[in-house]
């Protein structure tokens, strides 16, 4: 946990922007996997993180903003919670490092859920994602399940989001750390990588030391030699010489912050010279669009920005033709980069995703685009001092996607489709790294990890 008076603050400033209501912020329980006592890894949630710090099992957190009261709601470890799991913190001293005086029990909640809503005290409370929080609204609210995800508070869905949207000098350790064993993990990924060897394999190893090193993975491994497909997760596929891999990988600490990077390399210790085009207009467009960060930029032209560097590429591959911004502005690169350029990060890899990209993404008057590989953009924002975010550009070379425009002659006028037989098998290639923005500029999160073709040919060698 960070420092009693950092969580005070937190809650201090969200009572602040909530204005008044009662603030119901509800923490995840455990899941079976298979039957009640066998449970997943249990991962709290983000946003009760953020404001009571508390990492257990079945709680709840009540800010009462009228009365300025607040309180954590669970229950104390019985006799056979002991037997089973040895001695453990009392919820009340757990609280006290949060700066939380008082305890209540679970069962005492739906009262004060009933008493508030009977003298017209608004509830506020974030749209829930996990299918217990939202059986458990349902009940404390008296409202049908269909109708609790649509009643959520967009007052403190924003207020949550303008709150954790700026990472603190402590924040940004934490991520450092994350983006650091995520270093890790990408090295010996490209270590493992040879011919013969699983995907499976090789992701087995990466989560090994996610875990090792306290924490877990950010998300689940995308490491694959079919790099087309954005999230392709490990499968038995093995290795095989002439092949590209594309790694996606990060860990997240103790503290649950989360790290997000992705290389790609040669299953040999040298690139193809293809595979060496390809990928050094990917490195070039990703380099673009990081020195174009600086607060006051817009996310969704710089993403415009990456996307032109990456027909500029393309063009001198024989791939595309015409003029670059027009092709772009027409969507004709969605041939070949189908998604956004970047997220925000934090303690979701991507960040707060879970109270809406239309919120957390884009500003009051920006809509999300309905269009093939813009609606995939999930940040367009001005950017602020204090953002975490990725930039990952890829080239993604989808057969079944090639064959439909080709039959539609979907822009013919800016690619040319009789020179896309060579990439038909070649994968996919995506470069990301991780960044917050300064009072000028940026910085890059954690210590660097080899990057351009020679330092990973060096490496490989």
């Amino acid at each position: 946990m960070f420092s009693r008076e950092t969580y005070k603050e937190r809650r201090r400033v969200l009572s602040a922007a909530t204005g008044k209501g009662l603030i119901l912020l509800l923490g995840n329980s455990e899941s079976g996997m298979n039957y009640k006592d066998n449970v997943y890894p249990f991962r709290q949630d983000s946003s009760f993180l953020y404001f009571f710090g508390l990492d257990k099992p079945g709680l709840a957190g009540v800010i009462n903003v009228d009365e300025d009261t607040e309180m954590i709601v669970g229950d104390e470890a019985t006799l056979d919670d002991i037997v089973w799991t040895g001695p453990q913190t009392s919820l009340s001293e757990a609280a006290e490092k949060a700066g939380i005086k008082k305890v209540i029990g679970t069962d005492k909640l739906p009262d004060i859920i009933k008493q508030s809503i009977a003298t017209g005290q608004t509830v506020h409370y974030l749209p829930p994602y996990r299918p217990e929080n939202l059986l458990w609204l349902s009940a404390l609210l008296n409202r049908p399940v269909a109708a609790v995800k649509d009643n959520a508070s967009i007052q403190l869905i924003k207020a949550v989001i303008a709150q954790r949207a700026i990472k603190s000098p402590e924040e940004e350790a934490e991520i450092n750390k994350a983006v650091n064993i995520s270093n890790e993990m990408h090295l010996a990924a490209m270590r493992e990588s040879v011919a013969g060897v699983t995907e499976k394999y090789v992701s087995g190893k990466l989560e090994g030391m996610s875990v090792s090193a306290g924490g877990r993975l950010s998300y689940p491994v995308i490491y694959t030699i079919n790099g087309q497909i954005l999230h392709n997760h490990p499968t038995d596929a093995v290795l095989k010489s002439g092949q590209i891999v594309l790694c996606d990988a990060g860990a997240e600490t103790a503290m649950h912050y989360a790290g997000d990077l992705t290389r790609s390399y040669p299953v040999d210790k040298k690139f193809t010279s293809l595979q060496k085009e390809a990928y050094e207009i990917v490195l070039r467009a990703q380099e673009e669009a990081v020195n174009a960060l600086k607060p006051g930029a817009l996310f969704y032209d710089i993403h415009h920005l990456a996307c032109e560097w990456l027909v500029k590429g393309l063009q001198q591959l024989g791939l595309m033709k015409g003029d670059v911004k027009e092709a772009v502005q027409l969507g004709a690169h969605t041939l070949f980069f189908q998604c956004g350029l970047g997220h925000m990060m934090g303690l979701d890899v991507h960040d707060m995703e879970d109270l809406g990209e239309q919120y957390v993404g884009y500003a009051d008057g920006q809509q999300k685009s309905k269009e093939f590989g813009l609606k995939s953009l999930r940040l367009a924002r001005k950017l602020e001092p204090g953002f975490v975010l990725t930039v990952e550009p890829g080239l993604y070379f989808i057969p079944e996607l090639m064959d439909i425009w080709e039959s539609q002659k979907k822009f013919s006028q800016f690619i040319n489709y009789d020179k896309l037989a060579p990439f038909r098998s070649f994968g996919g290639v995506r470069v990301e790294e991780n960044f917050i923005i300064t009072e000028r500029g940026y910085r890059l999160l954690g210590d660097p990890l080899i990057k351009t073709v020679a330092e990973i040919e060096q490496y490989r060698g």
